[in-house]
């Protein structure tokens, strides 16, 4: 399952808000076996979010996430992006403007559906609104072509129940049978380029995709012998399979760093 994520505000270009959305998308994706290929972050401008919608698809990831841009302000621009970029319109749709009542009442607001928050209710053409019971804003999805787009909100909690409902069973449905197992040495007295030539015989030696192997540099003791982390990940959809895989992976590399001179403080 091949997965892009595409974030819109100009608070994540200005600094003033950290992409966490990113972070804890990218996490979840790749728990469930997919593999997350581009985090794409634009500003809250129509051209901007049509081009890289466009260009996302161009790529045909199976999914592309977009968060962020779908509220009632003017510069909530990502559905009329993603409309753009498919070629259709932004049309009020009474399925999301149902929803908006439901979302309201639920949180006992006796808000009036002004044009503004019917902003909220006007999807792509073709699109399918989705509920969102913690905020105001459906998600929405679109199919395009063979990638599902789907348009979640920007504020964490609302996203993550959407997603964790919505997406994260079309990943998980669509990877199959998954199981991943890790180990993490802190190594004291190897530096990443000494055992390089060692990571790279490792993965060069198992196929493509069942191994993560990273080295992670952890400064200095004593301001000269250098420290690492050593992480390891085996994947695969037999548990036996890949248990088997890290404990030969785990052995290499311990004799690796005592070959090295070196001494693992944890494992």
């Amino acid at each position: 399952m091949i997965v892009e994520i595409l974030c819109v505000g100009n608070e994540l270009l200005s600094g003033i808000t950290l992409n966490s959305n990113a972070h804890w998308l990218a996490g979840q994706i790749a728990a469930a076996g997919g593999t997350l290929k581009r985090v794409t972050v634009v500003g809250d401008d129509l051209v901007e979010i049509s081009t890289a919608v466009r260009e996302s698809l161009a790529r045909k990831p199976d999914i592309l996430i977009t968060t962020g841009g779908l509220g009632a302000t003017y510069d909530d621009l990502t559905l009329e992006g993603v409309a753009q970029a498919l070629g259709v319109r932004t049309v009020l749709d009474e399925r999301a403007v149902e929803m908006l009542r439901k979302s309201y009442a639920v949180r006992k607001l006796n808000y009036e559906l002004t044009n503004e928050r019917l902003k909220m209710a006007r999807i792509p053409e073709g699109s399918t609104p989705i509920q969102n019971l913690l905020g105001s804003a459906p998600a929405v999805l679109v199919q395009a072509g063979n990638t599902k787009i789907f348009c979640l909100q920007g504020v964490p909690s609302e996203m993550k129940a959407i997603f964790e409902e919505k997406v994260l069973p079309l990943i998980k449905e669509g990877v199959g049978p998954f199981v991943a197992k890790e180990v993490n040495y802190n190594v004291r007295g190897v530096a990443e380029a000494m055992i390089a030539p060692a990571l790279l015989r490792i993965v060069g030696s198992h196929p493509r995709n069942s191994i993560y192997l990273k080295t992670h540099p952890h400064g200095y003791y004593r301001k000269k012998t250098p420290q690492i982390r050593i992480q390891v990940i085996s994947r695969g959809s037999d548990s036996k399979e890949v248990r088997k895989r890290l404990d030969a992976i785990a052995k290499v590399i311990e004799k690796e760093v005592a070959a090295l001179g070196g001494r693992i403080l944890r494992r």
